[in-house]
């Protein structure tokens, strides 16, 4: 019976981290981010007044809201009247010429928009757009 031989050479196995599921994953939340994105975009509910005139930009940067219920936002993040003017003046410091964009209920009262409008103002905001929703 012939002897076997031991190998002295043996080669030691280093182990690998399989890239396949995480990239799999990846894929995954990527995708789940592209549909709940938008969504998100319009999470507060308000009923805009009708107007024909259209906006004259599509990329609306900073946009603040006054729902149903008094409430503010700033690019959909809850806000308090007092610190609207410092939180929008932060936002402008490079975007001096950015307009802002006034989203409000159509039942919520004129003074309360002109609030707010007159808040912005005081924040150093040279284009303050109404948005409407188109007929």
């Amino acid at each position: 019976m012939p002897r076997l031989k031991r190998r002295t050479g043996r080669k030691v196995h280093m182990p690998e981290i399989t890239l396949t599921p995480l990239i799999d994953t990846f894929c995954v939340l990527l995708v789940i981010f592209m549909i709940a994105a938008p969504m998100v975009q319009h999470a507060i509910k308000i009923d805009l007044p009708q107007g024909k005139a259209r906006e004259g930009g599509k990329e609306q940067e900073f946009v603040v809201t006054l729902s149903k219920d008094h409430s503010l936002y700033f690019n959909n993040f809850p806000i308090s009247h007092k610190d609207l003017t410092s939180t929008v003046q932060k936002a402008l410091i490079n975007n001096e010429d950015t307009p802002v964009y006034v989203r409000a209920d159509q039942t919520v009262s004129y003074g309360e928009v002109i609030e707010v409008v007159d808040e912005l103002k005081m924040a150093g905001v040279r284009y303050v757009a109404m948005s409407t929703k188109p007929h």
